[in-house]
C-alpha cells in the first residue's frame, strides 16, 4: 500500500514540476496576469481541472515559481558572505549571479518582470525573498569591523543597497547575453568595491 501511495506522489510531483516548467516556459513571451492555466495544462497535456490538484491559481503558481527561482540562493549567498576579505566575497557574489543567470535564465527574466508585475501575491512573495536576502546580508556585516558601531537602521540601508545591487546586476546580465558577460562582471565588481570603500568610512 505504502508503495502505491509514493508512486501516487511521485507523479504528483512530477505533475506539479510539468506545469511549473510549462508556465515558465509561457511566461517567456508574455506576464503572468495575461497567462491563462489552460494555456499551461495544454501545454502538459492534461485537464484543465488537474491544475487545481496542484495550484490554487495563476498566482499561486507564481508563487511557487519565485520560490524555485530564490529560495535556493539563500545558501550560496550564506556562502559568499561568509567569504573573508572583500575582494574575495564580491568575485564570489558577482560570479554567483553570472551562474544563476547563465543556468537559470528564464527564472532570472520571470523575477525582473512580475517584481513590478500586475499579480499582488507574486510581488509580495519577491519582495519577501530580497526581505531574507536582505536580513541575511545585515546579519553578516553587524559582526565585522567596518561596521562595528552602526546602528540597525544603517545596516539595513547597506543590506539594501548590496540586495538591490544584485538584482540590478542580474538585469544586466541578462541583457548583455554571454557575449557581454566579462563587461557586466568588470562594472558589478568595481561598483561592489566602491560600496566597500564607503563602508569602510561610513562612521568618518
Amino acid at each position: 500500500m505504502s508503495h502505491t501511495v509514493g508512486i501516487r506522489q511521485a507523479q504528483k510531483q512530477k505533475t506539479r514540476q510539468a506545469l511549473m516548467d510549462a508556465a515558465l516556459a509561457l511566461l517567456e513571451e508574455q506576464s503572468l496576469s495575461s497567462l491563462g492555466l489552460r494555456e499551461v495544462t495544454r501545454a502538459v497535456g492534461v485537464a484543465p481541472t488537474a491544475f487545481y490538484r496542484h495550484f490554487r491559481d495563476t498566482a499561486d503558481l507564481g508563487v511557487a515559481l519565485v520560490e524555485e527561482a530564490l529560495g535556493s540562493l539563500h545558501a550560496l549567498i550564506r556562502e559568499a558572505l561568509a567569504e573573508t576579505g572583500d575582494d574575495v566575497r564580491i568575485e564570489r557574489t558577482v560570479a554567483l549571479i553570472a551562474d544563476l543567470v547563465r543556468t537559470s535564465p528564464a527564472h532570472v527574466r520571470f523575477v525582473a518582470r512580475e517584481q513590478h508585475g500586475g499579480v499582488q501575491p507574486v510581488r509580495e512573495a519577491i519582495r519577501a525573498q530580497l526581505r531574507l536576502f536582505g536580513d541575511e546580508v545585515a546579519a553578516a556585516f553587524a559582526g565585522e569591523p567596518e561596521t562595528r558601531g552602526w546602528s540597525e537602521e544603517d545596516l539595513r540601508m547597506l543590506a539594501g543597497v548590496y540586495v538591490d545591487h544584485m538584482v540590478m546586476t542580474a538585469s544586466a546580465f541578462l541583457e548583455a547575453g554571454p557575449e557581454g558577460e566579462e563587461r557586466v562582471s568588470s562594472v558589478a565588481r568595481r561598483q561592489l568595491r566602491l560600496v566597500s570603500l564607503g563602508r569602510r568610512h561610513w562612521l568618518d
